[in-house]
């Protein structure tokens, strides 16, 4: 007004009305200065980028965004629509009168050349105006606080106005926190009334909503908390998507698992709810106050008692400790439930928390529930019963790891909380019958029935092992830990978490690394062995060689563990199969083989039986119950054998794959049960029944395979899940109908369909290992993945 430009005020309620009305404002009247929040500016950037209004690019000269912290996506989306307008961004609060910090965002790509940032900075200091980082950290890091001729006289009894105890005039104080950059520009960190703690941990609201708007298909984001009773219930992200998504249950989970790749556990929203749009401030500002309220609200979602049964109870345990499948006895507190995740169960559910702690499984909390001892009476407000009073439970004892808390789960732990259990190539389980069967009637299989049409896969982590990764790799559970050990051609051997990506610990060998490791059945230690011919005992925590055997040729072949005998079996390629007593690190025992051994050995526990296959083409069965251990024969098959070889343990016959194609059944004596030729290499996986050697199905992925296929145990037999990989880089799930074997024609067109592919950028012959519908497999484009099978939004 002062210098003579006309000022245009939008009428509040046409903005209110629609928003979008400022774009009209803006090009009917060419305006050429524009101040405004980040918020209002992401809401109206779709008509920004219209056609309609791209005389607004070339008539607005000046945009001041202020109020908020600027996002790097939205500022780069706006200099490059606005390329001939200055985008300034101004940092103040209403005590100082307006603004006390600018920064002129053409100089950010400058800055990020140097600097990684998660927001645009605020710049420096205005003329006349003093900032200043108050804290620990300072003058690097700190609360901001600001003095000068903009700091308003402060309030009435409220003294925000404090001396420094080196300085003679007063600051302000803030309550925001920035850090300082190299080039003397601030950008903010978070705000100290946006800044709670989880657990004890700091969780930034900003972070969280910072990293939702890096998401490539979101829009924007709101984080807010929940709390009942002073205590915090849960963070809920509100998320504005680009396009309407038809499965809002699987976007949900990509955008978990995005959000898992970025940021800690403790920051992962427990509610993510997709909105259509943000409720604005009259400011323009992201309303919290209007979007806590609008959410649905909590009472109405609450549980009728009277009504309350165990399908009830098991959907507030999933939702609450965030796992996709809960059976009737699983104890919330075993599988990874805390007194976060317990205050929102007992809160959904209406009932006193110590209930939840007394009667910790849908069962016996149901049973207790609907007992006329236990009968209760719910205060809907506080959530409390009011029979509480006069009932003494037996105290429970609260299970709060600082390693696990519900967002840790990917898929159901159930069964390995008190157990401890490996996975690794060719369906390969090991320590612990119990664990075994546990997993296998409580796992998830990722919420997928594959009836219901075609999947997709996609990607969940990675991780570079800086040169081709040929070996399978091996998945441990340990207590709520899941890791994967794993190394490469780089002579890289890894432990990395599996639920996240992150590297453990890595160690360097002395060479390289084909083959796939083993476990000790006490935990303690991690074998594997490599090119220079060394068998590794590593420690399992940290990675640190613990002994190391040396054989005279490479070790390709996945060591054996036989914890009966104290034993770990490893075949060499200097013709010799080794047994090393791994109590008391010495050899006692070396088998002449005739041939370099490739494939692990085979034990037959039960008969006390082991075997071993050559590239010489020769098998040979070694009785183990006694020292010195008995050579009971060898056999000699026509072919080398690089893979490994399998016992079938009803009959104990021993199944065996040679180069040639054929596939050969021996009984325990050595002679030949059956024998069929097939050929990998024309891309086909095939199915055969074990006894009579007949074909049940074929099915052809139209490329060599070279690894072992992966049968996930866990899905129904009627629709059994497959996993194999082509040797080009494709990933396969196919689902094997067992209600369409044996038609007379043996169309295994309806047997064996494809149900879900992903194709990564390397070829693949690493063998992979498929758990609750997570894929765990090594690549030649020098990266490990995870990967996850999904339904198909079309189906």
């Amino acid at each position: 007004v002062l210098s003579t430009c006309t000022l245009v005020i939008p009428p509040f309620n046409q903005l209110k009305e629609n928003i979008f009305y400022i774009t009209e404002f803006l090009q009917g009247y060419l305006i050429n200065r524009l101040v405004a929040v980040p918020s209002l500016i992401r809401a109206i950037l779709p008509s920004l980028q219209s056609r309609r209004f791209r005389r607004i690019q070339y008539s607005l000269k000046l945009l001041v965004l202020s109020g908020e912290v600027l996002h790097l996506s939205l500022c780069k989306t706006l200099l490059k629509l606005l390329p001939q307008t200055s985008v300034l961004n101004l940092y103040g609060s209403t005590e100082v009168t307006g603004d006390c910090t600018y920064f002129d965002c053409k100089r950010l790509p400058l800055i990020l050349e140097k600097e990684e940032l998660s927001s645009v900075p605020v710049g420096l200091p205005l003329s006349n105006c003093e900032v200043v980082l108050v804290g620990e950290d300072a003058p690097l890091q700190g609360e901001i606080y600001v003095s000068g001729l903009c700091v308003a006289a402060g309030y009435f009894d409220y003294p925000y106005l404090i001396p420094l105890a080196d300085r003679v005039q007063k600051y302000f104080k803030t309550g925001d926190f920035a850090r300082k950059l190299s080039s003397g520009d601030f950008v903010i960190i978070g705000r100290k009334d946006r800044t709670l703690k989880v657990n004890g941990q700091r969780v930034a609201l900003e972070e969280i909503e910072t990293a939702f708007r890096d998401h490539p298909s979101v829009v924007d984001a709101a984080v807010l908390s929940r709390e009942v009773d002073g205590e915090i219930l849960l963070l809920e992200a509100h998320v504005v998507m680009e396009e309407k998504n038809e499965d809002d249950e699987l976007l949900e989970s990509s955008l978990r698992n995005w959000l898992l790749n970025m940021l800690p556990q403790v920051m992962i929203p427990t509610r993510i709810l997709l909105t259509r749009s943000l409720p604005l401030t009259s400011s323009g500002k992201v309303d919290y106050m209007s979007l806590a309220a609008s959410t649905t609200s909590d009472e109405q979602d609450r549980i009728n008692v009277k009504e309350m049964n165990q399908d009830n109870l098991i959907q507030v345990f999933s939702d609450a400790l965030m796992v996709e499948k809960v059976s009737v006895d699983d104890d919330f507190f075993e599988m990874g439930g805390n007194s976060i995740s317990a205050a929102y169960a007992t809160f959904k559910l209406g009932i006193h928390m110590k209930l939840l702690y007394t009667f910790p499984t849908p069962r016996r909390l149901q049973t207790a529930l609907l007992s006329s001892k236990f009968s209760v009476q719910i205060d809907a407000h506080s959530g409390v019963d009011s029979n509480m009073d006069n009932y003494n439970p037996i105290k429970k004892l609260k299970v709060e790891s600082k390693e696990q808390s519900p967002r840790d789960i990917l898929w159901n732990p159930g069964a390995v909380v008190h157990t401890e259990c490996t996975f690794s190539r060719c369906n390969r389980s090991t320590h612990g019958v119990q664990c075994e069967e546990n997993y296998s009637s409580n796992a998830a299989s990722s919420k997928i029935r594959p009836r219901d049409g075609k999947g997709f896969m996609q990607v969940q982590w990675k991780v570079d092992m800086e040169s081709c990764v040929d070996a399978s790799p091996l998945v441990v559970f340990k207590g709520s830990r899941v890791c994967v050990f794993i190394g490469s051609h780089s002579r890289k051997f890894v432990c990395i978490d599996g639920k996240s990506g992150v590297v453990q610990w890595e160690t360097k060998l002395e060479g390289r690394v084909e083959c796939s490791a083993a476990i000790l059945d006490d935990f303690s230690q991690v074998i594997v062995g490599c090119y220079k011919g060394k068998i590794y005992f590593l420690n399992f925590s940290n990675g640190s060689v613990s002994w190391s055997f040396q054989t005279n040729g490479e070790v390709k072949s996945q060591p054996v563990i036989d914890k009966r005998r104290h034993l770990v079996w490893c075949g060499s390629y200097d013709h010799n199969l080794y047994a090393i007593d791994y109590r008391n690190y010495c050899c006692i025992y070396k088998l002449p083989c005739g041939g370099s051994i490739f494939g692990s050995p085979a034990i037959n526990e039960m008969q006390e039986n082991l075997y071993v296959a050559s590239t010489s083409g020769h098998i040979t069965a070694l009785e183990i119950k006694t020292m010195p251990f008995k050579k009971l024969w060898k056999q000699d098959i026509g072919a080398p054998v690089f893979g490994s070889l399998s016992i079938n343990y009803p009959n104990g016959n021993v199944i065996c794959c040679l180069v040639d194609g054929s596939v050969v059944v021996l009984n325990p004596s050595g002679s030949v049960v059956w024998k069929v030729l097939v050929c990998s290499r024309d891309g086909s996986i095939y199915s055969f029944e074990t006894e009579t050697s007949n074909l049940i199905w074929k099915h052809s992925i139209g490329s060599p395979i070279t690894s072992s296929p992966y049968v996930d145990d866990n899905s129904p037999i009627s629709d059994r899940l497959i996993c194999v990989c082509d040797s080009s880089g494709s990933i396969y799930v196919l689902r094997v109908d067992s209600n369409a074997i044996g038609d007379s024609e043996q169309n295994t067109e309806n047997t064996v369909r494809e149900f879900a592919r992903l194709d990564l950028q390397g070829d693949i012959f690493s063998s992979p290992v498929m758990i609750g519908g997570r894929i765990f497999v090594g690549c030649r484009d020098n990266h490990v993945y995870l990967n996850s099978r999904y339904r198909s939004t079309g189906n």
